[in-house]
Order: C-alpha cells, then structure tokens, then sequence
C-alpha cells in the first residue's frame, strides 16, 4: 500500500470536503469575511483531517506490510496467524478476526485428520503383527510336509509385502520411529542377503559383494528396509540360472554411494524418470504382473525423510544400477 492508493479511496470524502470548501469561500467572500479569518477556518477544518489520514495510513501501512513480509518468509504460509497482532484499527481487526476463525477452523480439521491416520497407521501395524503368526504357522506346516523350495519362495515374498504395507503406513512421520548412527554398511546388506538366500539359491542367481568397508550415518533398520526393496527387485526382474547381483560402495566427495547392480532386464529409456511415481509399472509392468510399482516409490520416499540421496541408471536388455546416496557427516542427515 502506498500514498497514492491510500488517498485514492477517501477521494470521495474529500471532493465533498473541497466542494463544501469552497461553498463556504464563496459565502464568507459575500459576507467580506478577513481572509485571516478564512485561513484560520480552514486550517481547524482541513488541518485535524490531514493529520487524522498521515497517521491512520502510516499504522496501516506498517500493519500490512508487516502482514506480506511474513507470508515471503514463510515456509509454511498457513502458519502467518502466529505471527500477527490483532490491530487497533477497525478494517484491521476485521481482517484478523477472520484469518484467526479460518486458521482455527483449519487447525481442528488437520487434528481430525491426524487422529485418523494415527489409527489407520495403529490398525495397520496390529494387522502386520497379527498376519505374521498365521504365515509363520504356514511355513512349519510346509517344512514339515517337504514342499518344494519355490513354495517357501513365494512365502518370502508376502511377507515382504506385508512388510512393505508397515513401512509404507509409517512412512509418514518417520522422524518418530528413527535412530541416526554409525555402522558398517556391510551389517546391513548381509542382514539383506540372507533375507533373500532363498529366492539367490531357487533363482541360481550369483551375489557379488565388493568394496563394504565403509561406516555410514543413518537407521540401520530403514536403510535395511530400503536396501531389502532394491535387491527384491534386481531379483524380481534377473533372468534365473545367468543372473549376477552385485553390491559395491564408492566414496565420492562428501558422501558414500551404494551401488546394487543387476544384469536383468533392465528398465526402458522412457520409463526411467517415472520409476519413483506412486504406482507407476511401465512396460515391465504389463509384462510381469507381480509389479505393484510401490517399491521404488516407497525407498525414494524414506530416502528422502532419511536425507538420503537415491538414483537409478539402466539399459534396457543390459541392466539397472540403483545408487544410495550416504551423507559422510552426521550433521547432514539431520532435518532442520
């Protein structure tokens, strides 16, 4: 707000003033009035008026540019009414009464809606705790019946969906549910490799593991999870008895990337910067039906809450290399 538009709406006000101005000139010339006198009259008439409008438009304009510097600064615009005084002129007061009801209207929703995802997050997670007993009892029952080793490798697989189901619920507030510390990457891709001995073995897959020295800084059991997903689709998509799965670090710079390679199927051109979307399949997709198209979605996801960085190169009928990225000082992992 500037002078020229504050002035611009009490233009009507003060035409009427001017007009009714110069009425009066016109009356006091007729009745040879002083002109001392008529100077004197209109500075107590137009003096207060003038100082009334200086004053009211420096307190508004302090009001509302205070109001659009906030909303720039603000990351989460929705948060201004925090910041705001109530003013003491009356168009001011209107205006924050109303974004005060708004907010607070807004606040009880988004609480609702919390509440309701704290019990879907609460009903899914009993749900994972109380599906693995009936699993684990399968498994027995088919050990003892000498099944063959493709059954138990089907039975891999639910549980990682079932799994994938728990982390994907809690994949919302992670930052409650995680612990940043040291370890060797190599404790949690062999955690990984014998979660999928069966499917390496059944498959005749080869897993090579090189170069695992590194110490990294984040939660061990999400970048397992993580971790999990990306070798279960470098299997997913190898082709059996020629496959080779290789997992390898690099130190670059300021961080450590962990590299899992695969030479599978591979991933089309046009396909790959769609391949973190939510549900997204593409051409592999259609051809395997097994494709949920959350994996991926769901390791970029925490990877972000993680403050981690995760890339994808490929090459259709060649191979795909995923990359996590491991920031090598803690500090970095740290949302601000």
């Amino acid at each position: 707000m500037n002078f020229y538009t504050f002035f611009r709406e009490k233009f009507t006000y003060l035409f009427f003033n001017l007009v009714l101005a110069l009425l009066f000139a016109v009356i006091f010339w007729k009745m040879t009035v002083h002109i001392g006198i008529m100077i004197l009259f209109y500075l107590f008439w137009f003096g207060p008026l003038l100082l009334y409008y200086i004053l009211s438009y420096i307190k508004k304009k302090n009001y509302y540019q205070n109001i659009v510097r906030f909303q720039a600064q603000l990351d989460q615009k929705y948060l201004l009414p925090e910041l705001l005084v109530r003013p003491s002129f009356l168009e001011g007061q209107i205006i924050y009464d109303t974004i005060a009801d708004t907010y607070k209207q807004m606040h009880e929703h988004v609480n609702v809606y919390k509440r309701e995802q704290i019990a879907y997050r609460e009903y899914i997670e009993a749900w994972v705790h109380e599906i693995k007993t009936p699993l684990a009892a399968t498994r027995i029952t088919l050990q003892n019946q000498g099944m063959d080793a493709g059954v138990f490798d089907e039975l891999d697989k639910i549980e990682q969906y079932i799994e994938q189901v728990l982390y994907f619920a809690r994949s919302s507030d992670v930052s409650q549910d995680y612990i940043i510390r040291a370890f060797p990457i190599q404790e949690v891709v062999n955690k990984v490799a014998k979660r999928n001995a069966r499917s390496f073995i059944y498959q005749k897959i080869r897993l090579e593991m090189n170069e695992l020295h590194e110490i990294v800084y984040s939660d061990v059991k999400w970048v397992e999870f993580i971790l999990n997903q990306i070798v279960g689709n470098a299997l997913k998509y190898s082709k059996s008895n020629q496959g080779v799965i290789k997992i390898y670090t690099i130190k670059r710079d300021n961080q450590i990337q962990l590299h899992i390679e695969d030479n599978g199927i591979g991933i089309p051109e046009k396909d790959l910067f769609r391949v973190f979307n939510k549900g997204f399949t593409g051409e592999n997709g259609r051809k395997y039906s097994q494709s949920t198209g959350m994996g991926l979605y769901l390791c970029n996801r925490l990877a972000e809450k993680l403050n981690l960085g995760i890339s994808i190169n490929s090459k259709k009928n060649v191979g795909t290399n995923v990359q996590l990225i491991f920031p090598q000082s803690k500090v970095l992992l740290i949302e601000s």
